[in-house]
């Protein structure tokens, strides 16, 4: 049986805690899928290397409002699919070759499993032992138990943009935001897509008014059916049928299952061990501290498998965390998950950080909310926006002195909202934020000052 000093299990955010400063430590890393994870593989990475030209097929559909003549005359999709692919798989075949080149790293392509708390079953008929094992397993897509769907081809984020060529019609279910993007992408090439929600509303998770914007942008781009749910699903043709619960039915070519995503902690043989695990949104996950270190001494644990917000950027900053307190175990550092900031790169955008309105009214937290239209501000004009349509909202203190949560919803909304995270971060009242600094004009950015400023109003 080997022994290493460090075993790391995933290669996500995992992947990037071994650098040079581990020069000397024997490392083994086990991963039974993809090199670079979610992320690089089937997430955020690919989604928006789609996303992008989804905006510029809409926007050429959408111009005459501006004066333009201007039209969408169909996509190339294996050019597009394979502009993406080429790309990312290259990136992640390099970075499975460069730790397999490495002379202290050992490289498991299988699914490791523990026997114990600091046992291994690497899936590969070895079993190792570490002194320190960092669980960065990630998660997988959730698939719904809907009669009929195990008679039926069907894709999910994990296959769906690879396909050989473009359905004419695609059923999506779910309304989060992995079918809100895949529903943007597809419908904005050309699919007629039809998207089935069982809550009254797209993007529940989001604050209500913003949903409440986007479920309206939606209906108007493409097929939303709200408040149902799929009872039943069965061949039709070469295509999908499904059976509503309402009573109605909606065909497709192909059917895209968006339900979100289960965290992967189940799948790691921890009954075997003292590490302990809480329940998430959609199944169990490892339980760290503010260090990232889980319950067993020697074990640390990051990203989806350890944490409730399934964003890249915090299982980096996890991974960070971890990479220090590996290497300074007298100077631990913490991680902290205030404020993390999340997007949906749909039509139109979302951006999200801090708390909702509604999550200030069930905490009982005393706040007060201010909006501001794009359309007020002189590049809304120039962009012909529509009031109503694009907004930002801030949460803030009843003395509008200290900003709580902000939510924007519109073109350009995730760059829009990181002045906000840096004025929240930073402890800056929102009058500092908007009279300390020049906003250039006219930019979209003085849609977010003159939010600021309402709240001295």
């Amino acid at each position: 049986m080997t022994h290493y000093d460090l075993a790391v299990i995933g290669t996500g955010s995992g992947n990037s805690i071994v650098d040079e400063s581990f020069a000397g430590w024997k490392v083994a890393i086990c991963e039974d899928n993809r090199f670079g994870g979610t992320c690089l593989n089937v997430g955020c990475i690919p989604t928006k290397m789609l996303v992008y030209p989804a905006d510029v097929a809409r926007q050429a559909r959408r111009s005459a409002h501006l004066g333009l003549r201007t039209s969408y005359d169909g996509v190339d999709w294996p050019a597009l699919r394979d502009r993406v692919f080429d790309r990312i798989d290259a990136i992640e075949q390099g970075g499975r070759d460069y730790r397999k080149q490495l002379e202290d790293v050992d490289v498991y392509e299988a699914h490791a499993t523990f026997l114990d708390d600091h046992t291994l079953d690497t899936g590969t008929g070895q079993r190792i032992t570490a002194d320190q094992i960092v669980i960065a397993a990630g998660s997988r897509v959730l698939v719904p138990e809907i009669p009929g769907l195990d008679e039926v081809p069907f894709h999910t984020s994990d296959t769906v943009m690879r396909l050989p060529e473009l359905p004419g019609r695609m059923v999506v279910i779910g309304g989060g935001y992995v079918a809100a993007e895949l529903a943007h992408v597809f419908s904005s090439l050309g699919v007629d897509v039809v998207q089935v929600q069982r809550g009254p509303r797209l993007l529940m998770s989001h604050d209500e008014d913003v949903s409440e914007v986007f479920t309206r942008a939606a209906t108007e781009q493409w097929d939303v059916r709200l408040g149902v749910t799929a009872a039943h699903v069965r061949p039709h043709g070469e295509g999908v049928a499904v059976d509503l619960d309402d009573g109605s039915q909606v065909r497709g070519d192909l059917l895209l299952v968006a339900t979100g995503r289960v965290p992967n902690a189940d799948r790691l043989g921890l009954e075997h061990t003292d590490i302990a695990t809480e329940e998430g949104a959609t199944g169990p996950i490892v339980r760290v501290d503010a260090h990232q270190r889980t319950s067993v001494p020697g074990v640390w644990a990051l990203g989806d498998v350890a944490n409730h917000l399934e964003l890249k950027h915090v299982a980096n900053a996890e991974a960070r965390t971890v990479q220090h307190n590996l290497l300074h175990p007298d100077d631990l550092w913490s991680t902290t998950h205030e404020l993390v900031p999340s997007v949906v790169f749909s039509s139109p955008q979302v951006a999200s950080v801090g708390l909702t309105e509604q999550q200030a009214v069930d905490a009982g937290v005393q706040h007060r909310c201010v909006t501001q239209d794009y359309a007020d501000v002189a590049y809304g004009w120039a962009m012909d926006e529509p009031r109503g349509r694009h907004l930002v909202k801030l949460v803030a203190t009843p003395d509008g002195g200290r900003l709580l949560g902000a939510h924007l919803i519109g073109p350009q909304a995730s760059l829009l909202l990181q002045p906000l995270v840096q004025g929240m971060v930073s402890g800056l009242s929102p009058h500092d934020l908007a009279r300390g600094q020049y906003w250039p004009h006219p930019s979209l950015a003085e849609v977010v000052e003159n939010a600021l400023l309402k709240l001295q109003e």
